[in-house]
């Protein structure tokens, strides 16, 4: 096996094309388990000691075949990646809240702040600075790291508003948390002021794949999506990009959504893992539940593709039961968001979690 390469500088974010199986890590991901003649032991799966592969050439054949991996199997191959490329199990609690909330004009299908949908959320102002600063104190005080906020804006506008964000990313970093913003689309120079001001991470997730993206939303094109990443990939921004599943897409979908997320180079620093929340006068809300083991089949998944990045269990997590959390955090998860609500949907209680990773033994 050809030794780990160093994790890549950050620059210009680019989508590699499809390319066939190759003789590393990948290889041994998506052979049959166990190979022929082998002994039960660790190289069934990648072993410990074999470094992890980075890859940024994965088919969404090869992204099926590991989708399609008998459970047991493909949560051993997900620890042997976890493990090696993140010695030291431990989860980061970050604290989501919504700024903006309603009113947005985007028409995404999944979500109840469009003023598309008959559930758009209307009536709430901007939170001002102050309170937003007290949450952040409020989250800290609970034990979170990351402090991520966000706007129900299609784009970012220049003017006050974005001036108190700023303002907000500012006095985040200075109570030394990790600041995160979700916001819609941005400009060049808004990028660069957003780094300016200290941001960690921008979330601008991708939802699910190209082919099926037309069945969600029509407002903005998945190259759009693209382009809004290299903007912030350019002003030296890390990446908080992930998608959903639940939204009437394929097994095969599930796969190219993942092989477009492991294509960017460098890979994004976090990819939040959604699992659909069917709100009552969306377009979805008719959805049927997401089954636990699909989460976890993705989360495995997406920690085998993205050893090094952040997966993050995202929305939908409450419905997943404290036995599908716990098969999650076995699969690579190595992060929460941490709170009551999470933007304008339910999530399990502080107290809730602090039983949970204490069951897990990753406090």
């Amino acid at each position: 096996m050809a030794s780990t390469p160093p994790l890549p500088d950050t620059g210009p974010l680019t989508l590699s094309p499809a390319a066939p199986t190759t003789q590393d890590l990948g290889q041994a991901l998506v052979q049959p388990f166990p190979p022929a003649g082998a002994e039960p032991g660790l190289e069934m799966g990648p072993s410990l000691d074999q470094g992890v592969g980075l890859r940024h050439d994965w088919s969404v054949a090869e992204i099926e075949a590991l989708l399609s991996l008998p459970l047991v199997d493909l949560l051993w191959r997900a620890q042997a990646v976890h493990r090696q490329a993140n010695p030291g199990y431990r989860v980061q609690l970050a604290s989501l809240l919504s700024v903006k909330t309603g009113g947005c004009e985007e028409d995404c299908a999944y979500c109840p702040q469009s003023l598309h949908n008959s559930s758009d959320l209307k009536g709430r102002p901007n939170l001002e600075v102050a309170p937003v600063l007290e949450r952040a104190r409020a989250a800290k005080a609970a034990g979170a790291q990351r402090f991520c906020m966000g706007w129900a804006w299609r784009e970012i506008r220049d003017g006050a508003p974005f001036e108190a964000m700023l303002e907000m990313v500012r006095g985040v970093r200075e109570l030394g948390l990790e600041a995160c913003v979700t916001a819609g689309m941005l400009t060049d120079p808004q990028a660069q002021r957003l780094a300016e001001a200290g941001l960690t991470a921008y979330n601008h997730n991708l939802d699910t794949s190209p082919e099926h993206y037309d069945q969600i939303i029509s407002t903005r094109t998945y190259q759009e999506r693209l382009e809004t990443l290299a903007r912030v990939r350019g002003a030296g921004i890390g990446l908080c990009c992930g998608g959903i599943i639940g939204l009437g897409e394929s097994g095969r979908d599930r796969a190219s959504l993942l092989a477009v997320l492991a294509g960017l180079n460098p890979h994004p620093e976090s990819v939040p893992i959604n699992a659909l929340v069917a709100v009552e006068g969306t377009p979805l809300e008719g959805q049927a539940p997401v089954d636990p083991l699909e989460m976890v089949r993705m989360v495995a998944v997406a920690r085998i593709l993205m050893p090094f990045s952040r997966v993050r269990l995202s929305a939908g997590r409450e419905a997943l039961g404290r036995e599908g959390q716990l098969l999650c955090l076995l699969a690579g998860a190595d992060s929460i968001f941490y709170g009551d609500t999470l933007l304008t949907t339910a999530n399990p209680g502080v107290s809730e979690d602090q039983e949970l990773l204490a069951a897990a033994g990753v406090v």
